[in-house]
């Protein structure tokens, strides 16, 4: 038997956090719920966690600041957001740190795992139909599993997103990567912030190839990106 997958669980709303540990665990999650940042980030300098689930508000310790400090610890590890907020700015700034994905207070529980899952699935490359891991792009070797970008002797290691995106790219290379496609796949929805989130991403990963002139990430107005090499 397989172990079970470990998520560490911050919510300062007590009801909703036991709530939510009790859902997760009949799940077969092992949850561990800390009622606020600082105690879960403890927990995660002392454990071994799959993955993170945070609430935005908390005392002593935001969700943001900690997720901070856990992917400076731990890059890879997926991170979601609880937000009771539809603000903007808020969502961008979860993203921004890295974030694999957010969802908004009120929530059915079924939505949270259908996100949850879907996160593990893309972090540990689970049920993937494309085998490929290691692609040529340009000057660059890109291994999706490692999450690493190699150009001669200097390394770069990928977020998730990052990495995600870019093996999409690279899947389709020299061909049109359908916007709504990629949004789907990688961020589940194709709403209006995912569809932002992409873009900074896009961005990104056009500032880690810049090195290698013959590689451009084009916007193809009105469909999606596409990858360029020679």
């Amino acid at each position: 038997m397989e172990p079970k997958i470990k998520i560490l669980l911050a919510e300062d709303d007590i009801n909703l956090g036991a709530l939510l540990k009790e859902y997760l665990n009949a799940k077969n999650y092992h949850t561990d719920l800390y009622e606020n940042g600082e105690l879960a980030y403890k927990a995660f300098m002392n454990q071994h966690y799959d993955a993170c689930i945070f609430d935005v508000m908390m005392p002593l310790k935001d969700g943001f600041t900690l997720a901070k400090e856990v992917r400076a610890v731990n890059s890879e590890i997926p991170v979601l957001f609880l937000t009771a907020k539809s603000m903007k700015d808020d969502i961008f700034e979860g993203f921004s740190l890295g974030a694999d994905d957010y969802i908004t207070k009120p929530f059915s529980m079924q939505e949270l795992l259908l996100r949850l899952e879907a996160i593990l699935r893309r972090t540990k490359k689970i049920g993937s139909a494309a085998s490929q891991t290691t692609y040529q792009i340009g000057k660059y070797q890109f291994d999706a599993q490692k999450q690493i970008l190699k150009l001669d002797d200097y390394e770069e290691k990928l977020t998730t997103k990052e990495s995600e995106l870019l093996r999409l790219l690279a899947q389709n290379v020299n061909s049109v990567l359908e916007r709504n496609h990629a949004l789907k796949t990688i961020w589940i929805e194709d709403n209006y912030f995912n569809a932002r989130s992409m873009d900074v991403y896009i961005t990104k990963l056009r500032k880690h190839l810049k090195d290698d002139e013959n590689v451009q990430i084009l916007n193809v107005h009105g469909k999606g990106y596409k990858l360029i090499t020679e």
